[in-house]
């Protein structure tokens, strides 16, 4: 029987264990760089026994940015700053991706410069607000990317990819979750497209699997991880027949050979079992345990074999050195919503994220 203690070969490479810190927003990049802190390399490395840290959201476009100062890496400063986290990290002795996060229509003209709006597969604005310099605000109607901006799109995946690598991370995760942009082209009610990028399952599922193909020839596919959550509603999304619209998108994207897929969890357990059945890779959970955070008890899915690697994320806030309290069985800091940045108010997350 495996357990989550065990090392793990990710394509490659070695992690120490199986207990995986997910993607999480703090929000810290202030000033108008956005870059990353000393704060946010002391974070980081106080959590590098995870077998793999999984960063907060980073935006690969200045367009890209759906929240007040979340970090980029489309800058030669934000690269150098993002050196010095990784540098802290792997003196702990940890492994750490970088998480690009592209956030389309969710955020807000007042996050953006130079008159930029945000950015969609069709003008459709989401049910939903942002968090901005003066509060909550209602998103507004996106502009429709043009087949030439989609490119343009894949390419700053591309460039951040590659910035990633020279800031010092091990790899990157393209983030197709949440309601952000790769979710939307894969959407029923914001990708309105009947071009290439749309109207098939075909469509819908391109615009994630060009990005993921562009930036595994960047930085090669064992640098790169893929984040998907199929049938979350969070950020205004619907989607419909998921078994086989992300089927469809896991036979696309097997053959890239990635390092991993992460999934987030609906309620739909037959759902997952099926997705790491087709799956040939590393296969990396955040179950879905609302509305508890995952804890514990979660696993038992790795010494079952439904995933090889267990997602925590609002445990990893209260508990920095998580994998030790898990192995020893506790005790655990009882995690603090206070300080939560986001979520999913419809419980569908189970961790303080909006990365």
């Amino acid at each position: 029987m495996t357990t989550s203690f065990e090392p793990l070969n990710l394509a490659g490479m070695t992690l120490s264990n199986r207990i995986v810190m997910s993607p999480m927003t703090r929000s810290r990049a202030y000033g108008p760089g956005q870059a990353p802190t000393e704060a946010t390399a002391v974070y980081y490395a106080q959590r590098a026994s995870a077998g793999l840290i999984v960063s907060e959201g980073i935006q690969p476009s200045v367009v890209g940015q759906g929240y007040p100062n979340t970090p980029g890496l489309h800058s030669s400063e934000q690269v150098e700053a993002w050196r010095r986290v990784t540098d802290a990290v792997h003196e702990k002795g940890g492994v750490i991706f970088a998480q690009l996060m592209h956030t389309g229509r969710i955020g807000h003209p007042s996050l953006l410069p130079d008159g930029l709006i945000p950015v969609a597969p069709s003008p459709v604005a989401a049910k939903s607000q942002v968090f901005t310099a003066e509060g909550l605000q209602d998103c507004v109607t996106p502009k429709e990317l043009t087949p030439a901006a989609i490119e343009q799109t894949i390419a700053d995946f591309v460039t951040a990819a590659r910035n990633a690598v020279a800031a010092g991370f091990d790899g990157v995760e393209i983030h197709g979750a949440n309601g952000y942009l790769i979710q939307q082209f894969l959407s029923d009610n914001v990708n309105l497209r009947m071009d290439e990028w749309g109207g098939t399952t075909q469509g819908r599922i391109r615009f994630g699997v060009e990005v993921a193909r562009a930036v595994a020839e960047a930085i090669g596919a064992h640098r790169v991880g893929f984040r998907i959550s199929p049938g979350n509603p969070y950020n205004d999304i619907v989607e419909s027949d998921l078994p086989a619209r992300y089927g469809e998108l896991l036979t696309a994207l097997s053959p890239l050979g990635l390092a991993y897929l992460h999934l987030m969890e609906g309620p739909d357990r037959e759902l997952t079992l099926q997705l790491r059945k087709q799956w040939q890779g590393t296969f990396i959970l955040n179950p879905f345990t609302h509305p508890a955070p995952t804890g514990p008890e979660s696993l038992r899915l790795v010494e079952d074999g439904t995933t090889d690697a267990l997602a925590f994320g609002a445990l990893f806030l209260a508990n920095p050195d998580l994998p030790r309290r898990l192995q020893q069985h506790g005790p655990f800091n009882t995690p603090d919503p206070a300080t939560f940045y986001g979520g999913d108010e419809r419980g569908y997350t189970d961790y303080p994220a909006l990365g």
